[in-house]
């Protein structure tokens, strides 16, 4: 999966448009605490409106994480990933997508190592990922979970085995119970999910001791401005995006999880930010830096007035 540049409707499309906001309007929404430190108190981020449809953002005022309050539940965000996304013809197998898949292959095997070790993609999309990182190159041991079952069948005819399904799935399935890896991927999928905390638990579950998560996302926030915002935020239902990480707040996905961060990429001048953390017995608390949720609303404010003055009409 990855985060998707904004979708800009015209009349020959509308008529889908409008198909899915009634399948949406018919959608049971609940709404979320901050999936970090679990505060009900977070306020919007007004200027995302202007990008979203007018879907609401909100940013926690007591960690600074910026996350979707009002979201479906995982089976049915799953399902629009799996029909209306995937199924609209979008692909990974471009330049600019493997481009990055190198990169975290790369950064994985300088950090910790590849070779002979059990890896897990959760989101495993199409395998593309998958298929470089069990190359004689970096000699690893894939697997994937992904929830479409077109992409699944394309993991299949490739020869990488995969379980068709959501993590949730997975770790409820009794073949796979006493099954653990070495090192666990998330990329570009952790922001797509319907509870972040749920996913990276999971992660942990299904690690062995001591075992490895990587996770990588293009929704960085609190760095310099790398696109136009209408390039960051989208139209699509905003519980399809429902999470956007600072350097800070992914620190405290992996730690409120009981993992603890070893590597960390140079996020501030790329367009992806990445960080591989420890599983640990989870005897300790671990410490993570919050964000001022102040500085987070003045951030998006700034990228919204340069966005308005300088890229209006890209």
């Amino acid at each position: 999966m990855s985060g998707f540049c904004a979708t800009r409707r015209n009349d020959g499309d509308r008529d889908g448009a409008d198909e899915k906001e009634q399948r949406m309007s018919e959608d049971d929404f609940q709404e979320h605490d901050c999936d970090l430190c679990g505060s009900s108190d977070a306020i919007e981020i007004e200027v995302a409106r202007h990008y979203t449809d007018g879907q609401p953002l909100h940013v926690c005022k007591g960690c600074g994480f910026v996350y979707v309050r009002r979201r479906r539940s995982a089976k049915r965000i799953a399902e629009v990933w799996s029909d209306d996304i995937y199924g609209e013809g979008y692909t990974a197998r471009i330049p600019a997508v493997k481009a990055r898949q190198v990169y975290v292959a790369e950064f994985l095997d300088t950090s910790i190592g590849l070779k002979g070790k059990a890896v897990c993609d959760i989101g495993g999309g199409e395998g593309q990922f998958l298929e470089l990182i069990g190359t004689q190159e970096y000699g690893a041991k894939a697997f994937a979970i992904e929830p479409s079952p077109k992409n699944c069948k394309m993991m299949s005819a490739a020869g990488i085995e995969n379980f068709c399904g959501s993590i949730e799935d997975y770790r409820a399935s009794p073949k796979f119970k006493d099954r653990r890896f070495d090192v666990i991927t998330i990329m570009w999928t952790l922001e797509n999910c319907q509870s972040c905390r749920t996913m990276v638990d999971a992660a942990y579950d299904i690690l062995k001791n001591r075992g490895h998560l990587l996770i990588a996302t293009g929704s960085r926030i609190l760095v310099p401005f790398k696109k136009p915002m209408q390039y960051y935020l989208n139209t699509n239902p905003a519980d399809t995006h429902c999470f956007r990480f600072s350097a800070n707040t992914l620190g405290g996905v992996f730690a409120v999880s009981g993992f603890k961060q070893t590597h960390i990429n140079r996020y501030i001048d790329t367009d992806y930010l990445m960080a591989i953390a420890q599983r640990t017995d989870r005897s300790k608390d671990i410490p993570w830096e919050k964000d001022d949720y102040r500085q987070v609303i003045d951030f998006f404010k700034r990228w919204h007035q340069e966005t308005q003055k300088h890229y209006k009409d890209d």
